[in-house]
């Protein structure tokens, strides 16, 4: 009877560890089959977000062509510009007229003819888009080689920390609009550009490559869907904080990184044509 009762001890212990290897290896199973599948996922999104980055990428590629492919065929252009003959006498009298009101300290420095020309376009383009409605800090134009560059301070465009449009904003995008729409040829690109500072925990925005992408977007929306410009015309893109304009040293400082630059490629006759603009 001993015997038996050891027998039976041992052939139920050995059963309970069976039990529990099995239901241990079913639920170790399980969770192996969790991790193959969530990696599955992972990977998919990944191949996902790898797709569209490199699409965004390739499209700002082809824009840098396109910006270099103009100012090349710009230069012969501007060849002939530079010989005074090629601008009418018309033109001419309607850039003095817009250099007397530009300023004149930045017009002392200008030594050339397309200098002159590019800071008559300068001051139309910053007239045009209602330089009032802010200080000259808040809106820079510059231009490099017939490529137009509009720097908006964010305070005219955002609320802090956030990618809504202000209200206060409508009169610049609508006169930035009809620039944009008085020219077939004219292409814009629409970058968006942060501090250094961290998007505080909790933020509906992850971080500040997700502010900068969110905030040309929006822009890009304004001027398609309520100013009428061809979306055809518009490129999105983000910067985060590595392009600053200056260091991120101080308040006033971040303040200047944080903008939305504009970038614009006319044909050098809309560039003639601003220049003449002086009404």
């Amino acid at each position: 009877m001993r015997i038996f009762n050891t027998v039976a001890l041992v052939g139920a212990t050995l059963l309970t560890v069976s039990c529990v290897s099995k239901k241990k290896y079913t639920e170790l199973q399980g969770q192996y089959d969790n991790t193959v599948s969530t990696l599955t996922k992972t990977q998919v999104e990944k191949e996902e977000l790898e797709a569209k980055y490199s699409a965004i990428e390739n499209r700002v590629a082809d824009y840098n062509a396109k910006i270099n492919s103009l100012r090349d065929e710009n230069y012969n252009k501007l060849d002939l510009v530079e010989n005074i003959a090629a601008i009418s006498e018309s033109t001419k009298n309607k850039m003095r007229a817009t250099l007397k009101n530009a300023n004149q300290q930045e017009l002392s420095g200008a030594k050339t003819l397309e200098d002159s020309m590019n800071l008559a376009i300068s001051y139309n383009l910053k007239k045009n888009l209602d330089m009032t409605v802010s200080s000259d800090d808040d809106i820079q134009v510059d231009i490099d080689e017939t490529v137009v560059m509009i720097n908006v301070s964010d305070k005219l465009l955002f609320n802090s920390g956030s990618y809504r449009v202000s209200n206060k904003a409508d009169n610049l995008l609508k006169r930035l609009a009809d620039v944009i729409n008085s020219e077939p040829a004219i292409e814009v690109m629409v970058e968006g550009h942060t501090d250094d500072q961290t998007v505080k925990p909790g933020a509906y925005i992850k971080d500040n490559w997700e502010l900068s992408v969110e905030r040309s977007t929006a822009i890009i929306r304004e001027l398609q869907d309520n100013y009428g410009v061809d979306p055809k015309k518009l490129i999105a893109a983000g910067r985060s904080s590595y392009l600053p304009l200056v260091d991120n040293a101080s308040k006033e400082d971040r303040a200047k990184n944080r903008r939305t630059r504009i970038v614009i490629l006319p044909n050098l006759d809309k560039f003639l044509s601003l220049v003449g603009s002086n009404d």
